[in-house]
C-alpha cells in the first residue's frame, strides 16, 4: 500500500529531517513540501492525499488551524518541539504526535502506524485483522481484540481494559460506539457501564459475571445474556 503524502513546516532544516525519512520509506510517496501554511492550505484544496506530516507552531496559520479547516481531513502526524499541544492534537484525532528532533526510529513508528491504519479503514471492519483503533494519550493506537477483559463507560469517555497491559486505555467514545466496532459474537453489553468479552468470563452467579481480577454486575435489562451464555 503507497500513502500520497505532504509535509509542512516553516523550518526548512526540519523539513529536510522530514524529506529525509520520508525517502527511507517505500510505503510514502511524497508529493510535496511546504514552509508556509497558506501555500499549503490551498494545494490541500484542490489535491487529495492519504497522509499529512504538519508542524504545529507555524506563524501565519497554525498546523491546528490548518487542519481543523478542511473538510476531507487526511490522515494528520503533527510534528512539533512543544508538548503544550498535544490535547488539541487528540481533539483533531491525530494519527500521532511526534517531538522534534524526530529520530528514525520514531518516525517509522508513525509511519507503520498509518500504514496499519489506512489498511484498517479500506476493510471497515475491525475484525478483519483482529484489531481495534483508538484515540488515547494525544494519538491513535491499536488494541488487539484478543486482549480487551472488559470496557467500562465513563459518561462521554470509556475504559478499555487488557490482559496485557495493567493501566487502562482511556479514550473518548460511547459504550454503544465501541460495541458497534466489535465483532458482536465476541463482546456483549451486560450493563449500562460494562461490556465484556464474552470468551473471558469464567463463571456467573448471582447476576455478575466473573472474570479473571473482577466481578462485573449484569443490569436486568441484560437477563437474556446469562441464559445465552450458558448455553
Amino acid at each position: 500500500m503507497e500513502l500520497k503524502c505532504i509535509a509542512i513546516d516553516d523550518e526548512p532544516l526540519a523539513l529536510e529531517v522530514i524529506k529525509k525519512h520520508i525517502a527511507d520509506f517505500p510505503q510514502l510517496k511524497l508529493l510535496h513540501t511546504f514552509e508556509d501554511a497558506i501555500s499549503a492550505a490551498e494545494y490541500l484544496r484542490n489535491n487529495t492525499i492519504d497522509l499529512l506530516f504538519i508542524d504545529i507552531d507555524m506563524p501565519d496559520i497554525t498546523g491546528i488551524e490548518l487542519v481543523r479547516s478542511l473538510k476531507e481531513k487526511p490522515m494528520v502526524i503533527f510534528t512539533t518541539a512543544h508538548k503544550a499541544f498535544a490535547y488539541e492534537g487528540f481533539e483533531l484525532e491525530a494519527l500521532d504526535y511526534l517531538l522534534k528532533p524526530i529520530d528514525l526510529k520514531r518516525f517509522s513508528a508513525g509511519v507503520n502506524k498509518a500504514v496499519d491504519y489506512a489498511k484498517y479503514k479500506a476493510t471497515g471492519q475491525s475484525e478483519m485483522d483482529g484489531s481495534l483503533y483508538v484515540h488515547s494519550e494525544y494519538r491513535m493506537i491499536k488494541i488487539e481484540l484478543k486482549e480487551i477483559e472488559y470496557i467500562e463507560s465513563m459518561q462521554d469517555y470509556i475504559k478499555i481494559y487488557l490482559s496485557n497491559i495493567e493501566k487502562p486505555v482511556l479514550t473518548l467514545m460511547s459504550l454503544k460506539g465501541v460495541l458497534e466496532k466489535l465483532p458482536q459474537t465476541e463482546f456483549a453489553r451486560i450493563h449500562r457501564s460494562y461490556a465484556v468479552a464474552i470468551k473471558k468470563i469464567k463463571s456467573i452467579h448471582n447476576h455478575k459475571a466473573k472474570l479473571k481480577a473482577i466481578e462485573l454486575p449484569i443490569g436486568n435489562n441484560y437477563s437474556d445474556f446469562i441464559q445465552s451464555w450458558s448455553k
